[in-house]
């Protein structure tokens, strides 16, 4: 989760993508792109792909078209609302044509992984919720004192 973003709005967080081997890459800020060390810490969510969707198959094609996004975003500089982590991902998922598709974008992403993802554990899942759950109580508990004076 994103501090402060994802207390508001915990369907929002950081997103990156593995290789074949598992090693995780991601957009962590202005010309930056990560291995195996997340902006925000671990995952504590996980969307799982099937290698055998990407056009050309093969675990080659996937790590071919990660190699070359994480290259291409290396480049860039990071834009909160426009040029993410999603950005990059998608970037990569393009590359590869996941599912024949060159269409991925940070909002189809946002929403799929919202839907398909699943928290690491109990512990991800309290990580993720709990602050905004805590900020809506808080909100609420004010709320209903100042109606109730």
């Amino acid at each position: 989760p994103i501090p402060v973003l994802s207390w508001l709005l915990p369907f929002i967080g950081h997103m990156g993508i593995c290789t074949s081997a598992g090693v995780i890459r991601d957009f962590a800020g202005p010309y930056f792109v990560s291995e195996d060390n997340m902006a925000f810490g671990r995952p504590t969510k996980y969307w799982m792909l099937d290698v055998s969707k990407v056009h050309t198959s093969g675990s080659n094609a996937w790590d071919t078209a990660v190699s070359d996004a994480s290259e291409e975003y290396k480049h860039r500089m990071h834009n909160l609302c426009c040029d993410n982590c999603h950005s990059h991902v998608a970037m990569a998922l393009n590359l590869m044509r996941y599912e024949n598709s060159t269409s991925w974008n940070m909002i189809n992403l946002c929403l799929l992984a919202f839907i398909h993802g699943k928290h690491v554990s109990c512990a991800g899942f309290l990580k993720t919720w709990l602050p905004n759950l805590m900020l809506v109580g808080v909100i609420l508990t004010v709320a209903l004192a100042l109606n109730l004076r």
